[in-house]
Parts: structure tokens; C-alpha cells; sequence
């Protein structure tokens, strides 16, 4: 006779405090997540420009197109992979993709090794990050989504930035590469590791659907195609939290490529450089923490507007205080690092608010390609500005962007009942 484990073990019940031991797992293993990327944000267009002697800043940003389009396509597939996979399998695999990518980036004899291991990145990082932060919101339920997303994005963003900062000070003592990259070796064991421990949570989403007190819809496909086309343009509240997410990872990608370049250029080292491309991630992770919480009192749609425009600020102040280039880098990334911490976590939580839980993963997935496809967008525009026009004009284009976002996140987004 079979032993009754399903009758053993514990009752599936939703909320953070039940489920506290598998959600702390998640966040550890969002610090691994957020780290491996955080190895690229100082080194890896440094590297581009003096090691491998790129003629152009198109070429340099290159490595970041190639992480963004990857990742997110991999968000988009990693929504309707779910309906046939379970989360804890896609986590695992994601890992696994990620193997290679310090020892690549590392020792890679040629640029295209480095693009290369940025596909194998843009895996890594759709399916590892998209799993846990589904996993989170299936643990939490929905009264405390803001919060769930906020942790989960505040683990990995830290992570970025003090990686980025580390790798920073390594560099200045070892020089580009390889050892500033080797530490990804840790977070690829540490992430594989727990990702093999941590639970699935299917039986959570079974759970809330069962409590889900609106039914859905017989007109509503829960299919990829249906639901692609609802969260990006269809269903207002959507298409606004896709451009927003877009804008504002442009801004990232944009950031990531041409804040060294310019810096450098105005005479910081590389360790000045990692300073500021470390402190705007940290504050952009540590800040998600109170405005995810703030985000399920006050209302979604607030902290999504206001965040963009205090981005907008933060281009604004690297140019005016240019003259003194490291308290520009510092003032900049401080606004451009709490601007993001007010959106990142309120854009998820308004895309959970509004999306039935049977076809939430596909419309997170669909965010997130959008979003994602920021990073590519913001390397492209930024190496085709700077190579016509400056790296300054690049600066210029990002804040008229970013307070635009703001305008139409103002004019498209609704609050929506969680309790629904």
C-alpha cells in the first residue's frame, strides 16, 4: 500500500507569514540571480572598449541587445512554458543555461564570445528571474503582491548593484578580467543549489483560483496569442504598465552602456565608475522593499507616475553637473536608483492586479518581454545616438523619453481592488 504523503504533508495555504521558509528560499535565490548579471554592469563595456578596441559605441552595446532580446523573448515563453512545465523545473533549467556564462565572459578570446555568453545570460535571467517572482506572487496571494514583488525585485537589484560595485574595486586591482567575472561561479553554484531545494507551487495557484471570486470570463482566451495581445495594447491599465516597463529598462540599458563611456571620458576610474553603476542598482533593490509595501496602501498608479519623473531628473542631474563629474555619477544614480524602486515593484503588482490568475503568467510574461525589450532598445538608441550625436544627446533623449512614459503611465493606468 502507497504511503499517504499528500494527506502528510502540510495544508497549502496562501500569505507571506505561512509561507515564510519558501519565500526567504526565493529571495536567496533572486540574490544569485541579480548577481550573475551584476558581473557585466561596471567590466563588460570597459572591456569592449579597451581590451577588444571596438571601433564604435554601436559594437560595444551590442552584448547588451543580445541580453535584452534574448531575455525577453524568454519572458514571453516562460508565461506559456508554465502551462506546461512547473516553475521549480523552468528554475532549474534556467541555471543550468547559466553555467557557462562566468568562465565565457571571463576568458572569451573575441567579442563574439561575449555576445554569446550574453544569449546564454538572456536564458538564464527570463526563466530563473520569471519563475521567482511567479513563485512569490503564487506563495503571497493577492493582498500582499506589492510587497512579494518588492522583495523579490529588491533581493536581485541589490544583488546587481553590489556585484557591480565589487567587481568595480576588483578590477581596479586585477584588471578587467578574469577575476572580477569568477565570482559568478558562486552565484551560479549557490542559485542551481537552492533552486533544487526549493518547492514548487502549483498547488498555491490551484488554491487561489478555487478562491478567485470572479470567474473567468467565457470570452476571455487564457491563450499566449489572446493574452499577448490584451496586456499590450487591448486592456488600458496594461498597455500601460508595458510601456512604463519598457521606458524605464531603457533607461537601464541605456545607463548600463553609456554611463562608464561618459564617466571614464570625464576622467573617474573604474572604481569611481563602479560606485555609481553600483549605488543605482542598490537603492533601485533596498527601495522596493517599503514601496512595494507602500504600493498595496496607497495604490499602484502614484508611485508608477511619480517614479518615472524623478528618473527623468536623475538624466537631467547627470548632465547639469558634469563639470564634476563624480557627484554627477552619485546624484544621478540616486535618482535614477529610487525613481526605478518606486516603479519596478508597482508595475508588477498592477500587472498581477489586473490579469485573472488563469492567465497571469502569460501577462506577466508579456510585461516582461516589453519591459525587456528595453534593454535592447535602450543599447540601440543609445550606441546610434552616441555615434551620430554624443553620448550627452543620448543623456537628453533618455529624460524626454522617461518623462513621457511618465505622462502616458498617468493618462493610461487605473487602480484596480485586489481584493477583488
Amino acid at each position: 500500500m502507497s504511503t499517504r504523503t499528500e494527506s502528510a504533508a502540510e495544508p497549502v495555504r496562501l500569505g507571506l507569514r505561512e509561507n515564510w521558509l519558501q519565500f526567504t528560499l526565493l529571495v536567496v535565490v533572486n540574490v544569485c540571480v541579480g548577481g550573475l548579471v551584476g558581473l557585466e554592469r561596471t567590466t563588460v563595456p570597459l572591456i569592449g572598449a579597451h581590451t577588444f578596441r571596438l571601433a564604435n559605441d554601436l559594437a560595444v552595446f551590442s552584448f547588451i541587445i543580445a541580453f535584452g532580446l534574448t531575455k525577453a523573448l524568454t519572458n514571453l515563453a516562460a508565461g506559456a512554458l508554465t502551462a506546461r512545465f512547473r516553475r521549480k523545473r523552468l528554475l532549474v533549467t534556467g541555471w543550468l543555461i547559466g553555467v557557462p556564462v562566468p568562465f565565457a565572459l571571463a576568458w572569451a578570446p573575441s567579442w563574439g564570445w561575449i555576445v554569446a555568453a550574453n544569449v546564454l545570460l538572456g536564458l538564464n535571467q527570463g526563466l530563473t528571474w520569471s519563475m521567482t517572482v511567479n513563485m512569490k506572487i503564487d506563495l503571497v496571494g493577492p493582498a500582499r503582491r506589492g510587497l512579494a514583488t518588492g522583495l523579490n525585485e529588491a533581493a536581485g537589484y541589490t544583488a546587481v548593484g553590489t556585484t557591480a560595485l565589487v567587481t568595480g574595486y576588483l578590477a581596479t586591482a586585477y584588471g578587467l578580467r578574469p577575476v572580477p567575472e569568477l565570482i559568478g561561479v558562486i552565484f551560479v553554484a549557490a542559485g542551481l543549489g537552492l533552486a533544487l531545494i526549493v518547492r514548487d507551487t502549483a498547488a498555491h495557484v490551484a488554491l487561489e483560483l478555487s478562491q478567485h471570486t470572479k470567474p473567468l470570463p467565457s470570452s476571455e482566451s487564457t491563450a499566449l496569442r489572446a493574452t499577448f495581445a490584451r496586456t499590450s495594447w487591448h486592456h488600458r491599465s496594461l498597455r500601460g504598465a508595458s510601456q512604463a516597463g519598457l521606458v524605464n529598462n531603457l533607461n537601464d540599458g541605456l545607463t548600463w552602456g553609456v554611463f562608464p563611456l561618459l564617466f571614464t571620458d570625464h576622467g573617474l576610474g573604474i572604481a569611481a565608475v563602479g560606485l555609481i553603476k553600483g549605488l543605482y542598482p542598490i537603492l533601485w533593490g533596498l527601495g522596493q522593499i517599503p514601496t512595494g509595501h507602500l504600493s498595496d496602501r496607497i495604490g499602484r498608479k502614484p508611485l508608477i507616475v511619480t517614479g518615472m519623473l524623478v528618473q527623468a531628473t536623475g538624466f537631467v542631474l547627470a548632465l547639469a553637473l558634469l563639470d564634476t563629474p563624480l557627484l554627477a555619477g552619485v546624484l544621478s544614480a540616486i535618482a535614477l536608483g529610487l525613481g526605478t524602486a518606486m516603479v519596478y515593484p508597482a508595475l508588477i503588482a498592477s500587472v498581477s492586479d489586473h490579469a485573472h490568475p488563469a492567465w497571469r503568467a502569460n501577462a506577466l510574461g508579456t510585461y516582461r518581454f516589453w519591459r525587456d525589450i528595453g534593454y535592447a532598445a535602450g543599447a540601440l538608441v543609445a550606441g546610434i545616438l552616441a555615434d551620430a550625436l554624443g553620448l550627452n544627446a543620448t543623456v537628453v533623449a533618455a529624460a524626454v523619453l522617461t518623462a513621457g512614459s511618465g505622462l502616458l503611465a498617468a493618462h493610461w493606468i487605473s487602480e484596480h481592488d485586489t481584493a477583488r
